[in-house]
């Protein structure tokens, strides 16, 4: 359904560790695109991917600027133990904790953790049970 989406950061650095981090146990990976971004996603070429970087995209309003709009982004993992180092390594590269591994009420055989990027986005990784 999607094709791209995309959110800029304060410090290109610190963020690319942490989606460097949280890439392996989703099964994602972490591309280089140019000096002041990156992507994430399954791998080059590949849909959909989420684009993060520091330059002011041309769409912006004005007044806008990195954390404002607080973003979130919910990642498929392949099972329970995914979700749980998902949390283990954002909260390890520079995340904070805004929801612990576990089932979620009222979503049947959904387990989620959820972590704030270094700028605030909110990056959810979730498995729905088979």
């Amino acid at each position: 359904m999607l094709d791209h989406t995309g959110f800029v950061v304060t410090d290109l650095a610190r963020a690319r560790r942490f989606y460097d981090a949280i890439a392996k146990p989703l099964g994602l990976a972490t591309i280089d695109s140019g000096p002041n971004s990156f992507l994430l996603g399954r791998g080059p070429g590949q849909l959909p991917y989420l684009w993060i970087g520091t330059l002011r995209p041309s769409y912006w309003i004005d007044g806008s600027r990195a954390g404002i709009n607080q973003m979130h982004v919910a990642f498929i993992a392949p099972s329970r133990e995914a979700v749980e180092e998902f949390h283990r390594v954002a909260l390890a590269n520079g995340g904070r904790d805004y929801g612990k591994p576990g089932p979620r009420k009222g979503a049947s055989d959904y387990y989620g953790a959820f972590a704030l990027d270094p700028d605030g986005n909110n990056i959810e990784a979730c498995y729905r049970g088979k």
